[in-house]
């Protein structure tokens, strides 16, 4: 008992260490450590308990093979959950399954096909404009506003400072802003609600 309370002391780095040496085992203490928190997002990415269920199943698989390429000197839980976004949304898409819904699927039929083709082209638009950002900030920007995670449940999960979380979001809005204002001359807040 007491080696196992020693084990799960040990830091991330270890355990990546470890599974990366071929000690498969190593691999259940990240999942243990990190599945509720990760389970806990991606519910809130799709509301549906079992598709979370599911998407979480995949998310750990795709870190798994995905572990060689993790950069020890960074987080591990930031780039965890970057991979388990990024998966979920190509997800997604792949299903044609929208991550950010801007209609309600009830309301929708009571819409007239050109709101909503213009809801899905705001929703295309939206999506170029993350992509200008990098990877981090662009986590965090869906942490907060797809997941409607709080500045410090999105610090506490990449293992950041709160005021980091903050400067970042600004930082990662005001260069979307920028962009479409350049691009389009348009109003990025009144446009998203961002």
């Amino acid at each position: 008992m007491k080696g196992v309370v020693v084990l799960q002391q040990q830091d991330d780095g270890y355990f990546v260490e470890q599974v990366l040496a071929g000690n498969k085992q190593a691999y259940a203490f990240i999942i243990n450590r990190y599945k509720n928190r990760l389970f806990a997002v991606v519910l809130r990415m799709v509301k549906n308990p079992e598709d979370a269920k599911d998407l979480v199943q995949e998310c750990f698989i795709k870190v798994y093979q995905q572990l060689d390429k993790f950069d020890q000197k960074g987080s591990f839980s930031s780039w965890l959950y970057r991979v388990s976004v990024n998966h979920c949304m190509d997800t997604f898409r792949k299903k044609k399954l929208d991550a950010v819904e801007f209609i309600d699927e009830k309301e929708s039929s009571s819409l007239t096909p050109e709101v909503v083709y213009l809801q899905k082209e705001k929703y295309k638009h939206l999506e170029q404009l993350l992509a200008i950002l990098p990877k981090e900030d662009r986590l965090i920007l869906l942490l907060k506003y797809t997941n409607d995670l709080s500045y410090e449940e999105i610090g506490e999960m990449l293992d950041i400072p709160v005021q980091t979380v903050a400067n970042k979001i600004h930082r990662a809005k005001k260069k979307m802003r920028d962009s479409m204002q350049r691009k389009e001359g348009g109003y990025f807040h009144e446009m998203y609600r961002i």
